[in-house]
């Protein structure tokens, strides 16, 4: 890491930073950044109470010259390039909500002027060079094969969920679900909904796995598919409480060999079985229920019919299916394959609308039974996982090292915003294969 010396005084708006402001202006497309930043020779620039964006090094004006985008800035940040050390979500909000980056959908790279622009405060502040290399945590799946092939997809999930159990348990807690918990509200007779987080992290996602397990209408001796079972949390608890026996499918070795343990422990060997297998390969339905909870976004838009019919030729006439999942709500426009999320955390994840996916599940032949919105559950979610990454950030970096410690900050401080401001939601949409028998009259049958 280069750096210049120099001394910082909070008053400071010459030196480095004044310069740096300017430049990141240019990326953001906006007159004045909305933070505080701070160079690597001390100085400072900006609004003196707004967040502090820190650029320790060089390197990290350059990325953004290269890539003069969310990639650029996100590289620099992994990297360690760049640090918000004070309020991450403050940080985070203020350069998410400022010039281009407020916009959805893909980046709009800055002009030729602005790049030109660009290129000067790189001269003048010594950061000219060859484009660094990305840091080694970027994914290398999307040079490989077709996209949504079965080794794709098998690399795909390697990528995000093989990075270790023990780094896995310390973000999750002990429940070990990575979707959306739900947590109680003033619906539920707690009127301070929004005064933290009461039920606690792990009593919410039991919450969820319950709540699904209702709508399903699980009952002893049924057979059940749990699509993208992870570590076997949905599969142990329907088990447990509701005496079915489950299969769960995973792509991910690491998660399958610690669902298999969980279950061993749990005495439910004879109940749940684990396999490392594409739900495409599955051929032994049919089975009276199914869950895909938070599984259809690495599915992709083309493949979401299919999905689909795959998953309502293993469903029992009359049986049901609830599909959990993030949906993109910025209208027609979609993510930038570019961006963050898909080169560091979900290589070729696809989120699609509600609207998109409940019709292809009624295309299918399905019947839709119940849509419930989990947006703003999803939120707190997310800002309990960094809360834990945070307290145990150094555990984290000894399990999975820095830099993929702070692709999980970034990803999950991110995401969380964008959950909140409704840019992404999460819904559970309820399905059934027509046949006999009937489901409740009202959703009071499974609530």
């Amino acid at each position: 890491m280069d750096t210049a010396g120099g001394t910082r005084t909070e008053s400071a708006t010459t030196g480095h930073a004044a310069r740096l402001a300017r430049a990141l202006a240019v990326v953001l497309g906006t007159p004045q950044i909305p933070l505080r930043l701070r160079a690597w020779d001390g100085s400072e620039a900006g609004p003196p109470d707004a967040p502090v964006l820190e650029f320790r090094s060089r390197k990290a004006l350059r990325r953004m010259l290269w890539s003069p985008g969310q990639l650029g800035l996100s590289r620099a940040y992994v990297a360690g390039e760049i640090d918000a050390p004070g309020d991450i979500f403050a940080a985070f909000t203020a350069l998410s909500s400022a010039g281009k980056f407020a916009e959805p959908g893909p980046f709009r790279p800055p002009t030729a002027g602005e790049l030109w622009l660009l290129l000067r405060t790189a001269v003048r502040l010594g950061a000219l060079g060859p484009n660094p290399v990305p840091p080694p945590e970027e994914s290398r799946v999307t040079r490989k094969g077709k996209v949504h092939s079965r080794r794709r997809d098998a690399a795909a999930i390697s990528h995000h969920y093989d990075v270790g159990n023990d780094f896995y348990a310390l973000v999750l807690g002990p429940s070990m679900v990575y979707s959306c918990a739900v947590w109680p509200g003033a619906a539920d007779g707690n009127p301070a909904e929004d005064d933290g987080l009461p039920a606690g992290l792990d009593a919410a996602q039991e919450a969820k796995l319950d709540l699904v397990c209702r709508k399903l209408g699980l009952e002893p001796g049924m057979r059940v598919l749990d699509v993208g079972c992870g570590w076997g949390s949905f599969a142990l608890h329907a088990a447990a409480r509701y005496g079915v026996t489950v299969v769960g499918v995973t792509l991910s070795a690491e998660q399958a060999a610690l669902a298999r343990k969980r279950a061993a422990d749990a005495g439910l060997t004879d109940k749940v079985e684990i396999r490392v297998q594409d739900y495409r390969d599955v051929q032994d339905g049919p089975f009276d229920a199914i869950s895909s909870i938070g599984m259809s976004e690495h599915v992709g838009r083309e493949q979401t019919p299919a999905y689909a019919a795959a998953l309502f030729g293993l469903l029992r006439p009359g049986g049901r299916l609830l599909n959990h999942a993030i949906s993109w709500n910025a209208g027609p426009t979609r993510p930038d394959p570019d961006s963050f999320i898909p080169r560091y955390v979900f290589p070729d994840g696809e989120m699609i609308s509600l609207g998109d996916m409940v019709v292809a599940l009624e295309t299918t032949g399905f019947e839709v039974l119940d849509v419930e919105a989990l947006r703003r559950h999803y939120a707190l979610t997310l800002r309990a996982w960094v809360s834990r990454l945070e307290e145990n950030w150094e555990r984290a970096v000894h399990l999975a090292g820095e830099g993929r410690a702070r692709v999980w900050r970034l990803y999950m401080a991110s995401s969380a915003l964008g959950f909140e401001t409704g840019l992404t939601g999460v819904n559970q949409v309820l399905v059934r294969r027509p046949g006999p028998g009937n489901p409740p009259l009202r959703r009071t049958g499974w609530l």
